[in-house]
């Protein structure tokens, strides 16, 4: 059984998608950006947007009964690989106890001029 999941504790969506897909034992998390759910406005800097994307991860996991110590896989998208070495200080931090796999990629823009995107694929509790 294949289901969307939407929690208002994460930003909405800007398009045609979903915050998350449940499908059998796997979450599909989409790319979080830097947004504040309460304000829907992009945070500023880049310590800042990786924080608050967790948070929004952190919640849509929540949402799927799952969490980030489930999560198998993520991607990172960075506007600026310079800032490689500040993001994975931080992204470690969410994930002491289970590291993912994961890609780490530079893309020429992102939405709303993120500095970072990240999505997950994570399996339920």
């Amino acid at each position: 059984m294949i289901r969307s999941v939407f929690t208002k504790k994460a930003p909405k969506v800007v398009g045609p998608y979903s915050q998350a897909i449940k499908s059998g034992d796997f979450i599909f998390c989409s790319g979080q950006i830097g947004v504040n759910p309460e304000t829907g406005k992009l945070v500023e800097g880049i310590e800042n947007q990786v924080h608050q994307i967790m948070r929004n991860l952190t919640e849509v996991l929540v949402a799927t009964k799952s969490d980030l110590n489930h999560v198998v896989k993520t991607t990172i998208y960075l506007a600026d690989m310079n800032h490689y070495v500040l993001v994975n200080q931080i992204y470690g931090d969410y994930f002491k106890k289970s590291k993912p796999a994961r890609a780490t990629v530079q893309v020429s823009r992102l939405p709303i001029g993120a500095l970072v995107e990240i999505e997950a694929i994570a399996v339920k509790k």
